[in-house]
């Protein structure tokens, strides 16, 4: 297992320049958003605007604090999200835009290269014993949480070895990557 720091992360402008990311992981490491083959990241939306476009890009959407966000995405309509909502997926493609509920919000976002990848978001909230069944795990807190015997601080996400099983608690987000 290798722990991912949210305090290393560097904030960077999202693709069209409307919002602060904070990438986690990427495939290939340090390669741009026109060229990467998955890619998790963890955004800031503070005003309504549109979402970045990614032509051939499957994403998933999870808003993990904040009060709300209603999308409308093409293709989809409107979908109002909270941080109880299960994981959104939507085409990259897709023009979308965002209005907000009651202030800024932060959202994960997984994006994998259609036909390529396949990913998947999964929450968890409390104790559970996990199996990392995907070529690529990682685990992100909400909350301050613990991973076998890591202790993780909110935001900080952890990479876990394929085919491990460990006992989580607290409130986190399981994401499992897989070659399509």
């Amino acid at each position: 297992m290798r722990l991912l720091p949210a305090a290393e992360r560097a904030p960077a402008p999202w693709k069209n320049g409307g919002g602060t990311t904070w990438e986690i992981a990427a495939q290939p490491p340090g390669v741009g958003l026109d060229t990467f083959d998955w890619r998790l990241s963890i955004a800031q939306v503070a005003a309504p605007g549109p979402f970045s476009v990614f032509p051939g890009v499957d994403r998933v959407l999870t808003v993990i604090a904040g009060a709300g966000l209603r999308l409308t995405i093409e293709g989809l309509g409107e979908i109002v999200l909270d941080d109880a909502s299960p994981p959104l997926p939507f085409p990259g493609d897709a023009t979308a835009a965002a209005t907000l509920d009651g202030g800024p919000i932060r959202d994960l976002n997984l994006m994998v290269r259609r036909g390529a990848w396949r990913g998947s978001v999964r929450r968890i909230d409390g104790a559970e014993t996990i199996t990392a069944t995907a070529r690529v795990n990682l685990l992100v807190a909400l909350a301050p949480a613990r991973a076998g015997d890591q202790a993780l601080g909110a935001e900080d996400a952890l990479i876990v070895d394929h085919d491990a099983t460990l006992t989580v608690e607290g409130r986190l987000l399981l994401i499992g990557i897989d070659p399509a």
